[in-house]
């Protein structure tokens, strides 16, 4: 690895752990009918689908600069610098 990746990927890694404590994103709340005689009578449960901030923040970060590092080298392989 080049010193400009390491100083990347480290720069990543600092905004990952600046976040960890920042929450969680909610995805998906899906409600159904409560088990046995509570849903009998109508009652219903939600449930809620949640991802951890630092978590996206992280993958998104590592997935765009793996894609950026992609093009750069295909770029220079193909000579279109």
């Amino acid at each position: 690895m080049e010193n400009t990746e390491v100083k990347a990927v480290g720069a990543i890694a600092t905004t990952i752990a600046s976040t960890a404590g920042a929450g969680s994103i909610t995805v998906a709340t899906l409600t159904t009918s409560a088990p046995g005689i509570l849903g009998a009578i109508g009652l219903t449960t939600t449930t809620t689908v949640a991802l951890p901030i630092a978590g996206v923040i992280g993958a998104s970060a590592l997935l765009g600069y793996g894609i950026y590092k992609g093009v750069q080298i295909a770029s220079k392989e193909t000579g279109n610098v």
